[in-house]
């Protein structure tokens, strides 16, 4: 199967035609910014994700902190789930609420490499729940921390059980020592100034404590996985058996099991017995979401490996390569820089890998490694400005990736607070730009009318004619949309601009 009308097969491929195009509506935003107020660097927001059920949403910021927020409008409908479910999804309104927040990670200082460790928050993802607690993990530069997120009842004092009536030296001012006697009085004084009622005293008299009706929400460190990276860590991710993740740096990827905090395994290591003989490094690592023999991880110079752990213990040979060729006469200064793939995402069903580079997304399908079965233009308008983007380091901004719950559609971020939703069924044209705004269509994007296909990348789409947006506007390389989540079970996008959190359902 390579290239033609084969490769415009996508992970919701059907015979019938196409789904309609989405149309999006605002829903909410946390964190708000007024016009000309000031972003603080640490409440910019650097991690987003759903759990698998949809009902909580974690974002992570540059601060260290993590924000806990939960689904409200599922608990308020009544009668049973088939009554919910039967419910015009037009009507359905997706609405979270603030649930908790917690200081993950603390600024850090490695006495023995000089080095500054940074608290913010570069992945966060969600474990299984168990016994009606929330567990996730989250990772900064060098340290991955296993969190348990549990309601508690409030224990208080509700009496003191004691009568001061009845004591003697309750009005006393005379000064107390740590054993409880007064400083000028002998150790004996208490049987000459106490009388002792006749039959002794009746009872020991204690604080009475009672667990009220009041809960709180108690974040608590399980374990920390530490001093296992050299480099940087830019990403984990959970294993489908429930009992494993792995973590990859630039150079590494290694497993480690969530009850072993002091031991991991190495099975991915590309560096070099020489490191100038150095040309590319691990830019993300993904498990399978089915098979937990199975992941794959991308690299800088924009392939996609996927490796099979039953193999053997070190993995750095792979089962399969995936890359697209190069364009001839295409090569220029900027052609590896914007070819480093910033983040992959695995399809539900696991069959399919959606990747990220600076220009596109690009659609893969497991079984076919000639090429990707589609590929999505970002923002291609900027190719001419690609001087101008190195020059300010924005070539190198890591822009994230996600998938609908059905893998019908993919979307990413770009600059001026845009993100673009791009249809991945077969045949479909949908193509829209929104912006992370209360009117997000405020700054469509009419899709091309027709899809162009290439024999090495399937189908290709949502080009946009040459200079600024839609409006004309200049874009603003210093607003731009990195992170976002798609829920997994309904068309709503949870996106950062900044350190305000904007949320959106169709």
């Amino acid at each position: 199967m390579n290239g033609g009308d084969g490769a415009a097969s996508s992970s919701a491929a059907t015979s019938g035609p196409p789904p309609p195009s989405l149309e999006w509506r605002f829903s909410q935003v946390f964190g708000e910014r007024t016009a000309g107020e000031e972003v603080h660097e640490v409440d910019i927001i650097s991690a987003i994700e759903f759990d698998k059920s949809g009902d909580h949403l974690a974002t992570g910021d540059r601060g260290g902190r993590v924000v806990l927020f939960e689904r409200t409008d599922t608990k308020d409908h009544g009668g049973s789930r088939r009554d919910a479910e039967e419910m015009d999804y037009s009507v359905r309104h997706p609405e979270f609420r603030y649930k908790t927040e917690f200081q993950s990670h603390e600024p850090e200082f490695d006495y023995l490499k000089s080095l500054e460790i940074e608290e913010k928050i570069n992945k966060i993802r969600w474990c299984q729940p168990a016994n009606g607690a929330l567990f996730l993990l989250s990772t900064n530069d060098k340290t991955i921390k296993y969190w348990k997120v549990q309601e508690k009842k409030i224990k208080k004092i509700s009496e003191m059980n004691i009568d001061p009536s009845n004591d003697p030296g309750s009005s006393s001012s005379l000064p107390i020592i740590a054993n409880g006697v007064h400083a000028d009085k002998p150790q004996d004084y208490l049987s000459k100034d106490y009388p002792f009622p006749p039959g002794g005293i009746p009872s020991l008299r204690l604080p009475l404590v009672v667990t009220s009706l009041e809960t709180s929400l108690v974040a608590r460190c399980r374990r920390v996985y530490a001093h296992a990276h050299d480099y940087h860590i830019n990403s984990i991710s959970n294993s489908s058996d429930g009992e494993t993740f792995i973590s990859a740096d630039d150079l590494r990827v290694n497993l480690w099991n969530l009850e072993v905090s002091n031991q991991s395994f190495n099975i991915v290591d590309v560096k070099p017995t020489n490191m100038e003989d150095l040309t590319e490094v691990i830019t993300s690592a993904e498990f399978h979401p089915i098979h937990c023999n199975m992941l794959a991880y991308s690299s800088s110079k924009g392939s996609i490996r996927l490796i099979d752990m039953r193999q053997s213990a070190l993995c750095d040979s792979h089962t399969k390569l995936f890359e697209e060729p190069e364009a001839p006469g295409s090569r220029s200064f900027f052609t590896e820089i914007i070819a480093s793939i910033s983040d992959i995402k695995f399809s539900k069903n696991g069959r399919y890998i959606l990747s990220r580079d600076y220009m596109t997304l690009k659609l893969w399908d497991i079984n076919m490694d000639s090429g990707p079965v589609a590929s999505y233009q970002v923002h291609e308008h900027l190719r001419p400005r690609l001087c101008d983007l190195y020059e300010n380091d924005s070539i190198f901004d890591k822009f994230e990736c996600c998938l609908s719950g059905d893998g019908s559609r993919v979307a990413t971020g770009s600059y001026s607070n845009l993100f673009r939703v791009f249809g991945a069924s077969q045949g479909s044209t949908e193509a829209a730009t929104l912006e992370a705004s209360k009117n997000p269509m405020r700054r469509q994007i009419q899709p091309p009318a027709r899809s162009s296909r290439s024999m090495t990348s399937g189908v290709r789409r949502g080009s946009e004619s040459p200079g600024s947006d839609a409006n004309g506007n200049a874009h603003d390389f210093t607003t731009k949309l990195l992170h976002m989540a798609w829920h997994p079970t309904e068309n709503s996008i949870a996106c950062a601009a900044a350190n305000s959190l904007y949320m959106y359902y169709a």
